[in-house]
């Protein structure tokens, strides 16, 4: 199991992105439209260095959600590979049978 304070702190960073998100998508089309003067699209990246780190997409690191684990993550069913063994042993899984011989 991860540390509490580590999966609070990728939901913060969940929120961040979210509340930022349409701010941050239109200082990035100013600051890439090269039909724009170069002042304006400098003052728009200076702004977009200002929003707060944690608000960038990129930030987001995909945790399991039952463990909060933050390596071998399944993105299709959001768990990690230990969870993922786990359930698949009891069952509760639609398709996924795990082998034994």
């Amino acid at each position: 199991m991860a540390k509490k304070a580590m999966i609070e702190r990728e939901v913060k960073r969940a929120k961040l992105v979210e509340k930022y998100a349409a701010k941050r998508a239109a200082l990035k089309e100013i600051a890439n439209d090269e039909s724009r003067p170069m002042e304006e699209r400098f003052k728009a990246r200076l702004k977009l260095a200002k929003l707060p780190r944690n608000s960038s997409a990129t930030r987001i690191h995909n945790r399991c959600q039952l463990t909060g684990r933050p390596h071998a993550y399944y993105r299709k069913l959001k768990v990690s590979r230990i969870a993922l063994r786990d359930l698949g042993s009891k069952g509760q899984i639609p398709g996924l049978v795990k082998s034994s011989w």
